[in-house]
């Protein structure tokens, strides 16, 4: 009889089947907070449920709060119940936490990282780990140089024999250049560049990979995708929500810190880079580092012109009264933090010369939603009536919610007349592959598990996106004037004039 099975070495290598990482252990700093019980535990179950894990697989959480094993366990699954409408598997959960556990200790102590290697030395043996490891910082920024600090002096910067040694930082990266170069510094005296990943979670959404589909894979797109028939972008990163509980947070970071110099830079590199020559993470992420080095930088005496902020006061969304800034929890009465940021950017480059990129963010806004809009510039000669009225050409990619893709485009209205009227060509993701579209933190970690850092962030990115935006900080520093605008409303009218005195507006999503 002849044997048709594969053997396991070339299954492994087929394209056509999901790779299933190394046999590993993620070790949580800061496994206390709701980062690791909304966002990474989940997406690590939701991982297991599909069988993306391997089975010799452990997590270990790290924080100064006393909890035992089972508390901490108890503490996840509650969390990710409250997630889960359709309710948790009690399969899939019991083998899923019984690689779970705690280990209470003080991240500026070095005992606690003595003890967690020895911890994760038994796991080696206990679950069959084999030595990888990935240090996930999900901590408080001001302990990221502490812990790689500790890390580092313990040894585990480097795997156990032959194993691999990872280490994600969560943002912010840094409060501007000075601190990211420190940060960057800091890191790379114990990891190498290769063993970083740097992590933000907008890249591992669905929609915001589809940029690149949508522009490297269709060849309608690409030759318009330049300054002749491109009038302007606009990426827009709303909130309809406050600060909620954050207010500490907040008022230490503010709207250009906490979206635009990660998510809202990253959304503009995708959108203007060139294509790369592979799809792999040095192509991928030269290019995007290419867009960043292009764009040009703001006079310190212009700053006007180019950027306005803004910040919440009392107003309506929903239907629901809410309080402004300056009233939410732990915010002072005089504060000058910025919960709305509008930017206009110019990317110097053959592509992209004299077209203006604006970009905007905001809390208490009317609704929630990310999109880029790539509007096209207007037909030379339209020869039908009234087609002068006619809305130009907009491309739309929808990252949240209602994930998809449409296209604005001119249409004669039925009847004997010739009436033009846009109108929209849509493509819903839901509709059109009929899968739930994955959580961003699933791709992520399956990558980091996989060590592909393609979706993840280099130093000079981080780097570039501060030297950017630098000139705003330091002008907004010194000068303490606040414009503000009702919750529910879209922002400061001075943001409608960044716009308006050019001839363009801001759409409504």
């Amino acid at each position: 009889m002849v044997e048709t099975r594969l053997p396991a070495e070339l299954l492994r290598d087929d394209p056509r089947i999901p790779k299933t990482p190394d046999p590993s252990a993620i070790v949580i700093f800061g496994a206390s907070g709701d980062l690791t019980a909304r966002k990474l535990v989940p997406a690590l179950y939701e991982l297991a449920e599909g069988r993306r894990l391997p089975m010799e697989f452990a997590i270990v959480g790290v924080a100064r709060t006393p909890m035992s094993y089972e508390e901490f366990r108890e503490k996840l699954r509650r969390s990710l119940e409250e997630q889960r409408p359709g309710g948790v598997s009690d399969d899939v959960w019991d083998s899923f936490s019984g690689g779970i556990f705690y280990l209470a200790g003080d991240s500026k102590k070095a005992g606690t990282y003595r003890e967690l290697k020895g911890f994760l030395k038994n796991l080696d043996n206990e679950r069959g780990t084999r030595g990888n490891r990935a240090f996930y910082l999900a901590s408080s920024p001001t302990l990221f140089s502490t812990i790689v600090e500790g890390l580092g002096e313990a040894g585990m910067n480097e795997g156990e024999d032959g194993g691999w040694a990872r280490l994600v930082v969560e943002k912010p990266f840094g409060r501007d250049l000075t601190s990211a170069r420190e940060l960057n510094a800091d890191i790379r005296r114990y990891f190498e560049e290769t063993q970083i990943y740097r992590i933000d979670h907008y890249l591992g959404k669905e929609t915001v990979q589809n940029i690149l589909a949508l522009r490297f894979s269709n060849s309608i797109f690409e030759p318009l995708w330049n300054q002749h028939y491109v009038d302007h972008v606009q990426i827009t990163v709303a909130e309809d929500l406050g600060i909620g509980s954050r207010g500490g947070f907040y008022e230490d970071a503010g709207a250009l810190r906490d979206i635009i110099q990660n998510h809202a830079m990253q959304i503009l590199c995708l959108t203007a880079m060139e294509p790369p020559a592979a799809f792999d993470a040095e192509s991928v992420r030269e290019e995007k580092v290419k867009v960043l080095k292009a764009a040009r930088r703001i006079p310190a005496d212009e700053v006007e012109d180019f950027a306005v902020r803004g910040q919440y006061t009392r107003g309506w969304v929903w239907g629901e009264e809410t309080p402004g800034y300056r009233e939410e929890e732990d915010i002072g009465p005089d504060s000058t933090t910025e919960t709305y940021v509008a930017l206009k950017l110019y990317i110097d480059n053959w592509r992209w010369a004299g077209t203006p990129f604006y970009v905007r963010t905001g809390k208490r806004l009317p609704k929630r939603v990310t999109e880029i809009a790539i509007q096209f510039k207007p037909t030379p000669h339209a020869p039908f009536a009234g087609a002068e009225n006619l809305e130009p050409n907009v491309l739309v990619v929808r990252v949240q919610p209602e994930e998809g893709v449409s296209l604005k485009i001119g249409a004669k209205v039925p009847g004997s007349g010739f009436e033009i009227r846009s109108v929209n060509m849509d493509l819903l993701y839901g509709t059109a592959f009929l899968e739930e579209v994955p959580d961003a933190y699933q791709r992520l970690l399956l990558d980091l598990m996989l060590g592909d850092p393609t979706l993840f962030i280099r130093s000079d990115e981080t780097e570039g996106a501060w030297d950017i935006l630098g000139p705003v900080m330091r002008a907004w520093t010194e000068n303490g004037e606040m414009p503000f605008y009702p919750a529910g409303s879209w922002g400061p009218d001075e943001a409608e004039k960044l716009l308006k005195r050019e001839g363009r507006r801001w759409r409504r999503p």
